[in-house]
């Protein structure tokens, strides 16, 4: 199915005001007819009164869209075009518009109205069918935020993550008759690739773990390569939705976190992670200040030591340095030895 652009004048003006001075005319002729020449009145009011009663039925075809909105025709089952562009249209009084999607409202910009204010207590990703929405489709850029998923990373630690889709209807035709319905069908779409990116990756750096499936560990990570693996999902979206005619301008990472059951665990294995670089780098320091302290000494010849004096002095001043509180200095008032 390929979407085929109606190049229909827009005439809708001009057929609404022929139709009510066909009206305005009918009418004047039955009364005119009636009071000035009532042998002609059986010629005139047959075809008045079959105007008056069918008439209306042009006043069908009259369409009204607005800039970023689109009208998909079928007439009589087949597709006869789509409207594109914002004016006043006159068409075809039997055809008839066709969107599948219309009733359908995701929590997502664009379906959220005053009508629908329902809307507001579903969950995101979620969906509701309203009733009387109207057939046109939206060619606006839209942002579908789907619902946070429970997901196990390439590692098996269940994380929760959520993303937000930018995506806009490229092609209606597609968007209409290839898919039952384009709106549900992109939100599940997004569910599935995410699963498929997301066990991919670990939730943090881990060794030995193949994110790009070229068979050399790297160091990709959910938290750290965060729009590394949004283009991945995106590109997994879109290779989806393809054929129902939707385009996927961008996916983010909207919320990232490890599942409940677990958060507590992980956060005192990175706070144990943390503690344990952070006294490595006090102990580097700390003995490059004390090879520093005994090189300095024995330059300049302040005080001869030996190696029983040198240890002592090594293991006091890495209580010093190392330790969490401040050191409580002795003062010896006598001989060294």
């Amino acid at each position: 199915m390929t979407e085929t652009i109606l190049t229909t004048k827009k005439t809708g003006m001009v057929v609404l005001l022929s139709v009510l001075a066909g009206y305005i005319a009918a009418i004047l002729a039955i009364i005119l007819t009636a009071s000035f020449a009532p042998r002609a009145f059986p010629f005139v009011i047959v075809p008045c009164v079959a105007w008056l009663a069918l008439g209306w039925i042009l006043l069908l075809g009259l369409k009204v869209l607005k800039p970023q909105e689109a009208l998909v025709l079928t007439l009589f089952g087949k597709y006869i075009g789509t409207l594109r562009g914002e004016g006043f249209y006159f068409v075809n009084p039997f055809c008839t518009a066709v969107n599948p999607a219309a009733k359908t409202k995701l929590k997502q910009s664009g379906d959220v109205d005053a009508s629908a204010k329902n809307i507001l207590n579903i969950h995101a990703g979620e969906s509701v069918q309203l009733e009387g929405a109207s057939k046109k489709v939206s060619l606006k850029i839209m942002t579908l935020n789907n619902s946070r998923q429970k997901i196990n990373d390439c590692l098996g630690n269940p994380v929760e993550i959520g993303i937000a889709v930018m995506w806009r209807v490229t092609d209606t035709a597609k968007a209409v008759f290839n898919v039952d319905n384009y709106k549900e069908y992109l939100s599940l779409q997004c569910d599935s690739a995410l699963r498929n990116i997301v066990r991919l990756y670990p939730y943090d750096v881990s060794p030995n773990v193949d994110t790009t499936g070229d068979g050399v560990a790297d160091e990709g990570s959910l938290r750290g390569s965060s729009e590394v693996v949004a283009k991945r999902i995106r590109d997994e979206i879109q290779a989806k939705v393809a054929d129902a005619g939707l385009e996927v301008i961008e996916a983010r990472i909207t919320y990232l976190a490890y599942a409940p059951e677990i958060a507590a665990v992980m956060l005192q294995r990175q706070q144990a992670s943390a503690i344990i670089d952070a006294r490595k780098m006090i102990v580097d320091g700390a003995v490059g200040m004390v090879e520093m302290a005994l090189e300095r000494l024995n330059e300049n010849q302040v005080v001869q030591l030996d190696e029983e004096r040198k240890a002592a002095m090594v293991s006091n001043l890495l209580v010093v340095l190392c330790g969490n509180r401040d050191a409580q200095p002795i003062v010896n008032s006598g001989s060294l030895y």
